[in-house]
């Protein structure tokens, strides 16, 4: 089962996912048509990117990750907070809607505990990793 998601640098926040036996560029055209529009595209070296039609924003990068950095990081936080998708896991999902609906739900609080950080920051400048709230305050 793949999970394939799309971030947006800033605000940092998770903007489209879907969920397939496979990853096909008509599952990822799909994600980036119901996307806001963004300035550029960064994708890693997959040749299934080539498909897929970026109206000319595509930034295709096959030398190194400096351009998917964020997106690694944020797929490693889908990966340690939602157990069923945790490798060497016993827990997993029966159903391919049952995972969905767990992704929606973690993206929502995902997405809203990321804009209170931006905010924070904003009006507490200098506060680094210093927050009055959790992740866990946004389920």
């Amino acid at each position: 089962m793949y999970v394939m998601t799309m971030i947006s640098r800033y605000p940092r926040q998770i903007v489209g996912f879907d969920v397939g036996s496979s990853v096909k560029a008509q599952t990822i055209q799909r994600i980036v048509d119901e996307a806001p529009d963004a300035q550029k595209y960064y994708t890693d070296g997959g040749m299934v990117y080539l498909d897929v039609d970026f109206i000319r924003r595509h930034r295709r990068n096959v030398r190194d990750k400096s351009d998917t950095q964020l997106i690694e990081r944020v797929n490693a936080d889908v990966r340690h907070y939602i157990a069923g998708l945790r490798r060497k896991s016993r827990c997993f999902f029966r159903r391919i809607e049952t995972l969905k609906a767990v992704l929606l739900l973690f993206i929502n609080a995902y997405n809203k505990f990321g804009d209170a950080k931006r905010r924070w920051r904003d009006y507490h400048r200098g506060c680094g990793r210093d927050f009055c709230f959790s992740h866990i305050h946004f389920v």
